[in-house]
């Protein structure tokens, strides 16, 4: 089987994320494989070493993404691609999709799979859109794939129950959490990542022309939520604690 997983570079929300000037600090960010993604990675994996083929992952970024690449080689991914597009806003959805389909355009796949959402803008859109610009089937926020042949067999989550969907290869998914348990990177992983082939391409190299896949968005303005104030303990009668938690709903809330 041809696997590609579509990766992305993202901050680590366990570490403290800096705003200035109205943007994330890159300065003080740490970085790493998107979570989600990491289940579409270990899944890819899985689904190699039971019939055979070979796993590509691939993202859009900058050379800051090499870091991100080699610990999914690590993990156990055979190659990987990054689509340099540093002269480009990359963080627009409808971006990535288009530079990601002229990517596979000319490509042998049979199952290309990502992660539901990414954690730092949670959209969602990438994987979708990229199945719609190759005319492919896609099933999203699965947590479980069963493939034989050309057949496949997939559960995802719906409003707290199961959905169960039969389709065919070439396909797209995106990865929910369930799917599977993502492995660590081992030690011999590791050393074997850094001779497993890495390749970059430049925007020019897929024969794009910059306007046709130019941002639809941007990002106004990115800020942390207003800080919550303490809660209030009303005390004293029933009928008076009443009354006045009716005022405060009215004067300082604004509900009422």
């Amino acid at each position: 089987m041809n696997l590609y997983v579509i990766l992305k570079r993202t901050f680590d929300t366990e570490e403290k994320i800096s705003i200035s000037n109205g943007e994330i600090s890159h300065d003080s960010a740490e970085y790493i494989i998107n979570p989600y993604d990491e289940y579409a990675i270990e899944e890819a994996i899985t689904l190699r070493d039971a019939h055979g083929g070979e796993v590509t992952v691939v993202t859009v970024g900058t050379e800051e993404s090499e870091k991100e690449l080699r610990t999914a080689l690590a993990m156990g991914a055979d190659k990987a691609v990054l689509i340099d597009t540093e002269e480009l806003d990359s963080s627009d959805q409808f971006t990535t999709s288009a530079v990601l389909a002229e990517f596979f355009k000319d490509k042998e796949y049979d199952l290309i799979l990502g992660g539901n959402v990414a954690i730092d803008n949670g959209s969602g859109q990438v994987g979708p859109r990229l199945a719609e610009l190759l005319g492919i089937p896609q099933v999203t926020t699965i947590t479980k794939i069963e493939v034989n042949g050309t057949d496949v067999s997939i559960e995802r989550d719906v409003e707290g129950d199961v959905e169960k969907i039969e389709t065919s290869l070439p396909l797209l998914v995106t990865a929910q959490q369930g799917l599977n348990e993502p492995r660590y990177p081992s030690l011999p992983g590791i050393m074997k990542a850094k001779k497993k082939p890495l390749e970059t391409l430049e925007i020019d190299d897929l024969d794009i022309d910059e306007e046709d896949v130019e941002a639809k968005t941007k990002t106004v303005e990115v800020f942390l939520p207003a800080k919550k104030e303490a809660g209030k303990i009303l005390s004293g009668e029933v009928n008076d604690q009443v009354k006045e938690l009716v005022s405060l709903l009215r004067s300082e809330a604004k509900v009422i």
